[in-house]
């Protein structure tokens, strides 16, 4: 749903985006080599260090509609943050241990997961151009929260459901968090395309609230699952999607009029579908330029080239010891449910940690570079995995709990750094006006990468034989990974080397056909959208506007 204000002016615009990128400078009073007072400086620092977070979400609630924000605390924080890390610990314990699974089979059916994801330009373009009662969020909102209440209570009560059927209800729990994300994700990319200068911020602010709200859910997962059982703790699941239910009817949405959804002859079904053909038409436009199509590419080949290896490792982690089969590999540490959601929540909190990293260091980095180094430091992060299982860790001296907490941390940091600028980027290729429906296609393709990587994971998992008992392969598994996330750094030449300011996508991109598009070498081997040649401009929709 898109923040109810008055559109900004450009002067307003430029001291955002200054402000940005060079802070007032200090005065004479601030002067830093001043020592006269150090007691009073530093408790005044340190006041400043604490207000500042407060200071910055008081920034954001200035320049966007304060519902936005709890919007983003609702679905960010609630429905991805803790829903989606206590759905992950939980379902993990009741595929193993109600349904007694094979680890390779649980990673294919996990896969299934991202269906609803990977359908994100279907709800982009149903929230886009079909408003209900005259809303085009809001309605959304109450549909995800009420879908995915009600997939979290079926499995939850129904008693020992069939494999297909608790699938089908777990799969509707994703539904309603890919539902409530491409809403609020529509919002997101029009912000980003209005106020360029906070589109980082909005990004560090979805990171920080998934990041706290996974913190929770990682936390107390392990807690109900030892105490309700796997099966019984999903009822859990049941109370975020009903505050997005909630949230759906106390957002502010400005109300579309009935003149507004007709054309010019009155009849509305006939300008739905000139909208849904207009949004249609530029999506496909747009994806055709290669300043598009090229960041999209290398974003879902990174996802799907690092294989998924996380339920083999998940197994062997909680396997008990002694194993009793003759070639079952290295020991396993035979971690408790407790303290595998401990370790879950060690990493939530390091996650965290990436996005202020980002925040304060990294978000003016252009792309290129910073995807450069975060990818090559998340292969070399994986080399630890192989450690661990190999054991090497008893060998050097250092305890399991304390080695996996630090490989957990050092992991979940790297991720965050390297994921965060792909989204930013994510925002900045998408048109004014089909903002929705386009974020949503790129959100799609980064589903089907990680769906690709979940399916690779465990075809690999049992051509290398790794199962419920036998882990003796799975380190050459995780080693394979590792080597595919070194090869992805031959792709990082489809990443634009711009920065958070350029331009990389004009408005008249909905105007023109491929041959439309127009390159310029920004001097680093970049490519940026300078302009429009030919083409219709009049055919640009204003889906968005409200």
């Amino acid at each position: 749903m898109a923040p109810s204000m008055e559109p900004l002016s450009l002067e307003t615009q430029h001291l955002i985006n200054n402000n940005t990128k060079n802070p007032p400078p200090k005065s004479q009073e601030e002067d830093p080599t001043d020592q006269t007072s150090p007691p009073t400086n530093y408790l005044s620092n340190t006041k400043s260090i604490l207000l500042e977070p407060l200071q910055w979400l008081q920034m954001l609630s200035s320049n966007l509609n304060p519902t936005f924000i709890l919007g983003i605390f609702v679905v960010y924080g609630l429905s991805q943050g803790f829903s989606g890390s206590f759905f992950r610990v939980v379902t993990d314990y009741y595929w193993k241990d109600v349904q007694k699974l094979q680890p390779s089979t649980v990673q294919i059916y996990m896969g299934f997961y991202y269906i609803p994801w990977v359908m994100k330009p279907l709800w982009g373009l149903l929230t886009d151009v079909f408003p209900v009662g005259g809303y085009r969020r809001r309605p959304y909102f109450v549909a995800a929260g009420v879908l995915g209440s009600a997939s979290a209570l079926a499995v939850a009560l129904v008693g020992e459901l069939p494999v297909a059927a608790a699938l089908t209800c777990l799969v509707g729990v994703t539904a309603g968090m890919a539902i409530a994300d491409v809403t609020i994700d529509a919002c997101i990319a029009k912000s980003s395309i209005e106020i360029k200068g906070l589109a980082a911020d909005m990004q560090s602010l979805c990171g920080f609230c998934s990041s706290v709200g996974a913190l929770i859910g990682f936390s107390t997962s392990g807690l109900f699952v030892h105490r309700l059982g796997p099966q019984l703790a999903l009822v859990l699941l049941a109370m975020p999607p009903a505050l997005v239910a909630v949230l759906g009817f106390v957002i502010y949405e400005v109300k579309r009029s009935p003149g507004g959804q007709n054309d010019e002859n009155g009849n509305t079904s006939i300008k739905v579908v000139e909208d849904l053909g207009v949004a249609i038409k530029g999506t496909w436009r747009t994806i055709q330029c290669p300043q598009v199509w090229k960041p999209s590419l290398y974003m879902y080949l990174s996802l799907a080239l690092s294989i998924s290896t996380h339920e083999g490792q998940f197994y062997w982690y909680t396997h008990p010891n002694p194993n009793p089969n003759p070639n079952p590999g290295p020991p396993g540490p035979a971690f408790s449910q407790s303290f595998i959601g401990m370790v879950y929540a060690v990493g939530a909190l390091a996650s965290i940690v990436g996005v202020v990293i980002y925040q304060k260091a990294l978000k003016n980095i252009p792309f290129r570079t910073l995807l450069f180094s975060a990818q090559l430091l998340y292969a070399l992060s994986g080399m630890l995995d192989v450690v661990f299982i190999l054991r090497w860790n008893l060998w050097l001296g250092i305890p399991d709990s304390l080695f996996v907490m630090a490989e957990e941390c050092v992991s979940r940091v790297v991720s965050r750094v390297r994921w965060t600028p792909m989204i930013v980027l994510s925002t900045r290729l998408c048109p004014s006006g089909i903002e929705g429906t386009f974020f949503a296609l790129l959100m799609c393709i980064d589903s089907l990468g990680s769906l690709s990587s979940k399916w690779g994971g465990g075809l690999m998992l049992h051509m290398f034989g790794v199962t419920r008992t036998e882990f003796g392969n799975l380190w050459a598994v995780v080693l394979l990974r590792n080597g595919l996330r070194l090869g992805t750094l031959g792709l990082v030449f489809l990443v634009p080397n711009r920065g958070l300011e350029d331009e990389l996508v004009t408005d008249g991109v909905l105007g023109v056909g491929s041959d439309g598009c127009r390159e310029l070498g920004d001097g680093d081997g970049g490519v940026l959208l300078v302009g429009m040649e030919g083409g219709d401009r009049d055919e640009k929709t204003t889906l968005l506007q409200s």
